[in-house]
């Protein structure tokens, strides 16, 4: 009869570790890229009690009550929250951020909480982790921001036009059109073009002016049934910038610009050119690609370093570690990828994954847990009171 209390003993210990695994869920309700665990529950060994009555030779086994066969964790994904900070990142499908801290660890997590830390380098908020990027050979590197927090000036050499000249107009003027030299700084030009097709079908002559009205180059662009002629489809203009810097460029009208009667109105203008000025770092985030992008007030955008993804085929492998990290517990190697490649998802910046815990579901278990836990006290309880009635049985003799 003793037994009994034991086996009772064995059910408040187990439902005590239930309770302890169903609360740590709860607390964890709004931990960034948190998995659930649910504690898995094994009837322990029978003893023997030899055969039975019957005739079919039945045996008797008697539970010796209920253990844990461990946590085991649920991986399915939390839903999106939109944090609007760019360096906040979420992985839309499976994969892990890889994470190293400088004892050489190699961690992997959910929670895409990332900042720059003094030193420059893209690290886990939680941990100071430094988050893996990846080059072309698979080899991790840190996501470094030095260097990049402002974007040199670049001297124009190209510019590109799109519309149409009218043959009926007489003359088209574009005006201001702004080049840059080495130093970034800006330089405006008035382009005139004047219709010369009663001298040469289908041309018009193309004059560059300065701020002060000198012409600082000229030539011809000729098209031919509509359509850009080649070998006069460009021109070159070199001239000396506002700060005293040479430019020297070449105006193409090869793409998307044309000639025919539209009355008296030309719709020619300057579609690009590659010159810009200095700029500062505006915006640093990723695309979902996994590429981290800067952002400059110049207008420009360059792309860097790949964050690096792993993915293991047996997540069972996988143990928390805290910080809202997971370690490796066996020697499987991961799977190493990037975003959008492969079994891996995207990236969606600006957003975290939320916890996987399902609050009602933590209820119900919690319930369950607290209705096992009464009844194993309860039977300790009841073979208290039988054991008492045998003593008492014993006192009345």
């Amino acid at each position: 009869m003793f037994d009994s209390i034991y086996v009772g003993l064995t059910g408040l210990d187990t439902y005590s570790k239930g309770l302890n695994v169903i609360s740590n869920n709860v607390a964890n309700l709004n931990t960034t890229g948190f998995k659930s665990s649910q504690l898995q529950f094994a009837d322990l060994y029978y003893k023997d009690g030899g055969a039975g009555l019957g005739s079919d030779g039945a045996r008797e086994q008697i539970g010796g009550g209920v253990g844990t066969a461990g946590t085991f964790l649920n991986f399915q994904q939390g839903e999106a929250r939109k944090t609007g900070n760019d360096l906040d990142l979420m992985i839309d499908g499976p994969g892990f951020f890889i994470l190293r801290d400088d004892g050489g660890v190699q961690s992997y997590t959910r929670a895409g909480q990332f900042a720059f830390d003094k030193e420059g380098l893209l690290v886990d908020k939680a941990s100071g982790a430094r988050v893996a990027a990846a080059d072309e050979g698979g080899q991790l590197h840190d996501i470094s921001i030095t260097g990049l927090r402002a974007n040199p000036p670049n001297a124009t050499t190209r510019v590109k036009f799109s519309g149409n000249l009218s043959t009926a107009a007489t003359q088209h003027v574009i005006s201001p059109v702004s080049l840059f030299d080495a130093t970034g700084a800006s330089t405006t030009v008035r382009l005139a073009f004047d219709n010369t097709n009663a001298v040469t079908p289908g041309s018009w002559k193309v004059t560059a002016t300065n701020n002060a009205g000198a012409t600082v180059g000229s030539g011809e662009i000729r098209f031919k049934s509509g359509a850009p002629q080649a070998g006069f489809d460009s021109m070159g203009l070199t001239l000396t910038s506002d700060k005293g810097e040479p430019i020297s460029a070449v105006l193409d009208f090869t793409v998307e610009t044309t000639s025919f009667s539209n009355g008296t109105t030309s719709t020619l203008a300057v579609s690009s050119q590659d010159g810009y000025g200095a700029g500062s770092l505006l915006k640093s985030s990723f695309d979902a690609d996994g590429y981290f992008v800067t952002t400059y007030s110049n207008g420009q955008t360059e792309k860097h370093g790949r964050l690096a993804l792993a993915w293991f085929s047996n997540l069972s492998a996988l143990e928390q570690k805290g910080n809202n990290q997971f370690l490796q517990r066996y020697g499987e190697a991961p799977q190493m990828g990037s975003p959008g490649e492969q079994v891996f998802g995207k990236i969606t910046a600006g957003s975290i994954e939320a916890s996987n815990v399902d609050l009602s579901q933590q209820f119900s278990e919690m319930i369950i847990t607290q209705r096992g836990y009464q009844a194993a006290s309860q039977v300790i309880t009841t073979t208290n009171e039988m054991i008492q009635q045998l003593m008492d049985l014993r006192g009345k003799r």
